[in-house]
């Protein structure tokens, strides 16, 4: 083997790859910002811890002895107490996902602990059934400590006032079936993953072929533009949510407990969302690789992990809450959970329903602008 021609070849070669590799800003970029962007993705993103819980306690009985067995729920970073004395305004909290539990200390609970057959009632927002189930260690450890507590007072000896049972009851979920809370998180990434990557590649592929310019010289304007290349991909997209529908109901046996009507429609409009930004990627990239690849990072990923489909929102830090907030998927995921298992919540079914028609708006604008009728 002739070792110099080899190295001369070889250096030749690499010469050249390295300048085309250099050229493609596109490959740059994935190769130099990816792993940057999924190294803070996943650091400061994946968090399977739950801290600063919200709970209601509702002290129906104030005495002394009440507020000291929930006293254990302050002072630490893993649960909230919002004081409350109707349980009536704990139900809505807890409905509106404003609380992940209920601590009620009924109006006899003196008596009851006197006679030694104490209950301390605790509701669970089963929605989510792994925030839940720590949210009830959390609970269940601290009315432990209280009572441990009692017995060091009391030289170690039995306590004298007898123990307290915790009655838990969980909401929405009563089985803490996790099915049912992972099947409505994945109809949301779902409808993200083919509306971004159905139409992202849709402008780009005329550009490259050259078929847009044909387009420009006729009277069609770019919103007709858009929308002709918007329908097509939304009946489409229509015969995926039903499918989606009918495996959650009779395949996982997810209970829908809100409206059907609206949980298509308020998807249909998710979809409008996840189309419109797949045309504006299209758009703007006007190159078929780059817009898949941004699709993929702008679209499907964030959906993953920054929407509360796996992780608790609330444990993460404030300027990843901010980002996540800015993702139409986090506005869709917190409503679709709501109704598939707690049912119509009409405060944020308007409230989504007015972001994501926010968003449809705006993304249709900005992509009738990539299409205007100039030639570069």
């Amino acid at each position: 083997m002739n070792t110099a021609g080899f190295t001369r070849r070889f250096m030749a070669l690499l010469r050249k790859e390295v300048r085309q590799m250099l050229r493609d800003r596109s490959n740059m970029a994935v190769g130099l910002l990816l792993p940057a962007a999924l190294i803070l993705l996943f650091g400061y993103g994946l968090s399977f811890d739950v801290k600063n819980a919200p709970v209601a306690v509702v002290l129906e009985d104030t005495s002394p002895v009440a507020r000291d067995v929930v006293d254990g729920l302050q002072g630490t970073s893993y649960l909230t107490p919002v004081w409350t004395t109707s349980m009536v305004d704990a139900e809505a909290r807890l409905r509106a996902g404003d609380v992940d539990a209920i601590v009620r200390i009924p109006v006899d609970f003196p008596s009851r602990l006197a006679a030694g057959d104490a209950r301390i009632q605790l509701v669970l927002n089963g929605a989510n059934s792994s925030t839940a189930q720590t949210v009830e260690g959390y609970v269940s450890g601290a009315i432990g400590t209280w009572a441990q507590r009692q017995v060091e007072r009391a030289g170690n000896k039995p306590f004298a006032m007898g123990g307290v049972e915790v009655v838990q009851r969980m909401w929405f979920n009563e089985a803490g079936i996790s099915t049912w809370y992972l099947v409505p998180g994945l109809i949301v990434l779902v409808m993200t993953l083919i509306g971004a990557f159905l139409t992202s590649l849709l402008i780009a592929r005329e550009w490259e072929r050259g078929t847009l310019e044909a387009l420009f010289v006729t009277p069609v304007r770019p919103m007709e533009l858009v929308l002709a290349k918007l329908v097509p991909y939304l009946v489409i997209g229509a015969i995926d949510l039903v499918l989606c529908l009918l495996a959650a109901r009779f395949l996982f046996h997810v209970p829908i407990r809100g409206s059907l009507s609206i949980i298509y429609l308020i998807s249909m409009l998710y979809l409008t969302v996840s189309l419109l930004l797949g045309l504006f990627i299209s758009g703007v990239t006007r190159n078929q690789f780059q817009a898949s690849q941004i699709a993929l990072v702008a679209s499907f990923m964030p959906a993953l992990m920054l929407s509360g489909f796996v992780f608790d929102l609330r444990n993460v830090p404030m300027a990843i809450r901010v980002v996540s907030h800015v993702l139409p998927a986090t506005h869709f995921m917190g409503l679709i959970k709501t109704l598939f298992l707690a049912g119509n919540d009409w405060s944020a079914i308007l409230r989504s329903t007015i972001i994501l028609s926010a968003y449809a708006v705006v993304l249709a604008w900005a992509t009738q602008r990539t299409l205007r009728k100039r030639l570069d």
